[in-house]
């Protein structure tokens, strides 16, 4: 699985001008079974992805479609999940 972590490089403002974008783009990936969890940093410095495991390649192709790649840095990290808490069981192998 894949941990994205955006944070922004833009003031708020513009980051508030694409959020229906952005969020468009996370429903279509979420409908999609690619994203399993997404949510806002606090403070609101960006956001946090988690992917299920894919080719880093199709990974980087979903990103670049995403409308706030004009208002943030991506740095993506590949995790083997080898051990969960009760509940999270389907997340091990991703």
């Amino acid at each position: 699985m894949f941990i994205v972590s955006l944070t922004y490089h833009r003031p708020i403002e513009e980051v508030d001008s694409l959020l229906d974008g952005h969020i468009i783009w996370l429903k279509k990936y979420f409908a999609q079974g690619d994203f399993i969890a997404a949510g806002r940093k606090t403070p609101r410095t960006g956001g946090v992805i988690l992917v299920k495991n894919m080719e880093r390649s199709q990974l980087e192709h979903i990103l670049a479609q995403d409308p706030f790649t004009a208002v943030a840095d991506y740095d993506v990290t590949e995790m083997a999940v080898t051990t969960t808490g009760s509940g999270f069981d389907a997340l091990n192998g991703l």
